[in-house]
């Protein structure tokens, strides 16, 4: 397979399943435990966050069919995010009878560095389609922090990749596909005030397949070692993974690796002996160890 030139970058495709697994180790086995336990009302498929900061857990919950799309699979979505705080405590934040929650996975994450958790989510307004959302606790609740503003039209999606600060300038930035399904763009927003603003953007990527509740096809890992995240995500036709960079504020290709099957499930990135691996599976069910070398 003939590569297209990479300047710094050199791609090594190892077909490494058995390097993928290892021990596990104790803090992993209780966070497999803890996520196990799914409260009542949860949302079917949700997955439970575990988290090491003011949320000790986070999930879905409320489970409704008032928006009749499908994106993930099914016509079940949720309309609340519950948290359970250190105290044991736990406390809802419900979108109201015209928005669903459009997503299966509740993403603690820390945008503006004060050490407590904000929860990010895709909320789905009935007529407006998908939007970015945090929420995070305020005097014994869960509230609304910030919210990017929706797509403009019903059944129109957009799934998150991640949290960094991808451009360098000292803030942090919520990554997401922008209609992931029809010629999707990558987008980074920052938290200013109550908002959620653009800020870069690239098109021309996917990181879901439709009707899949897979979610996970795209990754955040330091890819050149300089120190700004960089993000490794699908192409449009999730037939090539692409690792790139907003460092500065302008996006650049660090790689892009032409896929030899069908992608099949999520992407995980790690660390080894200093150098980046992107770990995927193919739909032959094989698992390919990425290997990207400076």
């Amino acid at each position: 397979m003939e590569m297209p030139p990479v300047s710094r970058f050199l791609i090594l495709l190892l077909i490494a399943a058995a390097t993928v697994s290892g021990p596990a180790s104790a803090l992993e086995i209780e966070a497999r435990t803890l996520s196990a336990r799914k409260p009542a009302g949860a949302l079917p498929d949700t997955e439970i966050a575990i988290g090491t900061r003011d949320i000790v857990r986070a999930w879905l919950s409320g489970p409704t069919v008032r928006y009749a799309h499908g994106v993930l699979g099914d016509a079940v979505e949720a309309e609340a995010v519950v948290a359970e705080r250190r105290d044991g405590s736990v406390v809802e934040f419900n979108v109201g009878p015209d928005a669903v929650i459009e997503d299966r996975i509740p993403r603690l994450v820390d945008m503006d560095a004060d050490g407590r958790d904000e929860i990010m989510v895709v909320r789905s307004n009935l007529n407006l389609g998908a939007g970015l959302i945090l929420v995070g606790l305020d005097g014994g609740e869960l509230v609304l922090k910030a919210e990017a503003e929706p797509i403009g039209m019903a059944n129109r999606w957009l799934n998150p990749v991640g949290v960094g600060d991808f451009d360098a300038d000292g803030r942090m930035e919520a990554a997401v596909v922008i209609t992931p399904h029809i010629g999707g763009t990558l987008q980074l927003y920052e938290w200013r005030g109550a908002k959620l603003v653009p800020d870069h953007a690239q098109r021309s990527f996917s990181n879901h397949a439709i009707g899949s509740r897979e979610l996970g096809l795209s990754a955040v890992t330091d890819l050149d070692g300089d120190g700004t995240p960089d993000i490794v995500v699908p192409d449009a036709g999730r037939r090539a993974l692409v690792g790139l960079t907003f460092k500065g504020g302008t996006y650049k290709e660090l790689f892009r690796f032409d896929l030899p099957g069908h992608l099949a499930s999520g992407i995980t990135a790690r660390h080894r002996d200093g150098r980046p691996e992107i770990i995927y599976k193919l739909g032959d069910g094989s698992t390919q160890v990425l290997t990207v070398k400076p």
